[in-house]
């Protein structure tokens, strides 16, 4: 009898783990941005649009951008996709000069946590 409660407790242990552990990966992961990290586009894009790996917050997520020399460059207001609560679309304010430009973005994703990063594109 001892063997089998030990065994049922090591498995609960196990299951118990397995099932904490999966919420630690439960974030809002960049997946796909447009335009794509690292690209050369050849006209200023109209907006960029970040797809993540679950559904975010839009009043509690936001994006920048900064263009040559450092400077800000003026966004619209951050919108979800209503077919696709993982997609934040940022209309691009002005037409971008050529040059290299870094995207900032923060989210928070539906479950609460909070993630953030960066990555560049460039305007030929």
């Amino acid at each position: 009898m001892p063997i089998i409660a030990g065994r049922a407790l090591r498995l609960s242990l196990f299951l118990a783990g397995c099932l904490t552990s999966a919420g630690a990966f439960a974030h809002a992961h960049l997946q796909q941005p447009l335009p794509a990290a690292g690209s050369e586009v050849d006209a200023s894009p109209q907006a960029l649009t970040l797809s993540f790996s679950e559904g975010i917050e839009t009043q509690f997520s936001g994006v920048t951008l900064t263009g040559p020399q450092q400077k800000a460059i003026p966004l619209g207001k951050p919108v979800r996709s209503d077919n696709n609560k993982a997609q934040l679309t940022v209309p691009v304010e002005q037409a971008l000069t050529p040059g290299a430009y870094t995207v900032d973005w923060h989210v928070v994703s539906v479950d609460g946590h909070k993630t953030k990063g960066q990555y560049t594109f460039t305007v030929k």
